[in-house]
């Protein structure tokens, strides 16, 4: 099984991949950890290297090309990035939302140090400025948008704890899996 794991900034996706690998003993990877890696061995911030991606494919490319042959080759783990379902069409597509305000709190209290902010209106400002400069490279090099209909599970993970988040996408997994099992039973009694 593989899970992608998609959402808005501060909504705890790399916390919720970490703990969720963990649990499910599978390995963790994570398209934001490369992509800020990519950026630094340029000089760049994350900022700087998204609005580069704008006019320059190779930014998003990189990574898009591992999130594809990594769901080729490899099964039973986990995977954050906000276009990896796209790039893993039958991974379990989770969707993490959260509201914008408690997204640059949590931002904003983690001081990251290569995403600082002084202010917790400049982390909203940033946070707006990402999406809209990731909304432009999606639908300039993939025609692609993150919509919600698109995921198996979206869960509103603002006044969730990442353990309460966990549990949620277990259970999902666990009725989704419990339902299959049942459906195939049945079939088989019919036929």
């Amino acid at each position: 099984m593989i899970i992608t794991i998609s959402g808005k900034a501060g909504s705890g996706k790399s916390s919720v991949g970490i703990l969720l690998a963990k649990k499910l003993g599978m390995k963790y990877y994570c398209i934001g950890d490369m992509r800020r890696k990519m950026a630094e061995e340029r000089g760049l911030s994350l900022e700087e290297f998204n609005k580069l991606g704008e006019k320059e494919s190779f930014t998003d490319i990189e990574v898009d090309k591992f999130q594809q042959e990594l769901g080729k080759k490899e099964d039973n783990f986990v995977i954050v990035g906000r276009t990896s379902y796209h790039f893993i069409p039958h991974s379990v597509k989770v969707f993490l939302d959260v509201d914008l305000k408690i997204g640059a709190e949590r931002i904003f209290r983690q001081k990251r140090e290569k995403e600082h902010y002084t202010s917790l209106n400049e982390a909203i400002e940033k946070i707006k400025e990402r999406e809209e400069s990731d909304k432009k490279r999606y639908a300039h090099y993939y025609g692609l948008e993150l919509l919600k209909k698109d995921f198996d599970l979206v869960i509103d993970a603002s006044k969730l704890t990442v353990e309460q988040t966990v549990d949620r996408i277990i259970d999902f997994i666990k009725n989704t899996e419990n339902r299959k099992k049942t459906k195939n039973r049945k079939q088989n009694k019919s036929n």
